[in-house]
C-alpha cells in the first residue's frame, strides 16, 4: 500500500453546490473526459440534498441521475461523515452538493521525481475564481489611477 501513495500524483478535494434548478449532470462529460485521458483517478466521490426544511439526505443509487451513477463506485473512504457534516452545514436548503477526491494522475511523474530526490510537498492550495477575479480587478483599478 505504501509503495502504491509513493506513485500517486496530488490529491484534491472538491465541494461543489448545485442551487435548485442548477444542472449537476453538465459537468459530468468533462470529468469523464479527463479520467478517460488519464489526467485524473476519481477516488472518492459522495452526494447530497439539503432539502427545505433543513434536513440532509445522502443520494445513493437509483436517487442519481443516470451519469453520476457512473461514479457510483469511488468509495475510497476518503470522504468521512465529518467531511458530510461540514458540506451539509454550509449547502442552502434546496440545494445538492457533490464530494469529490481525485488524484492529478498528470502531476504523477513529477510528484515522484521530487520524493525520490528527497523532496516533499510541504503546502498547497487552491486560489477560487472569484478571487483571482477580485484580484484582477484591484490590480485593474490600481493601474487606471496611475
Amino acid at each position: 500500500m505504501m509503495d502504491d501513495l509513493q506513485e500517486m500524483g496530488p490529491v484534491d478535494y472538491l465541494c461543489l453546490e448545485f442551487p435548485p434548478g442548477s444542472q449537476p449532470g453538465q459537468g459530468l462529460p468533462h470529468i469523464v473526459s479527463l479520467v478517460d485521458r488519464g489526467i485524473i483517478r476519481v477516488l472518492d466521490l459522495r452526494f447530497l440534498r439539503k432539502n427545505a426544511d433543513g434536513t440532509v439526505n445522502e443520494l445513493v443509487g437509483e436517487q442519481l441521475d443516470t451519469g453520476l451513477a457512473l461514479f457510483q463506485g469511488a468509495a475510497s473512504g476518503m470522504i468521512g461523515g465529518d467531511d458530510l457534516e461540514e458540506a451539509a452545514a454550509v449547502l442552502e436548503p434546496g440545494s445538492a452538493a457533490a464530494l469529490i477526491v481525485y488524484e492529478n494522475v498528470w502531476a504523477a511523474p513529477f510528484a515522484v521525481a521530487v520524493r525520490r530526490a528527497g523532496g516533499r510537498v510541504i503546502a498547497g492550495g487552491r486560489i477560487p475564481v472569484q478571487s483571482l477575479l477580485a484580484a484582477l480587478d484591484a490590480t485593474e483599478s490600481e493601474f487606471v489611477r496611475s
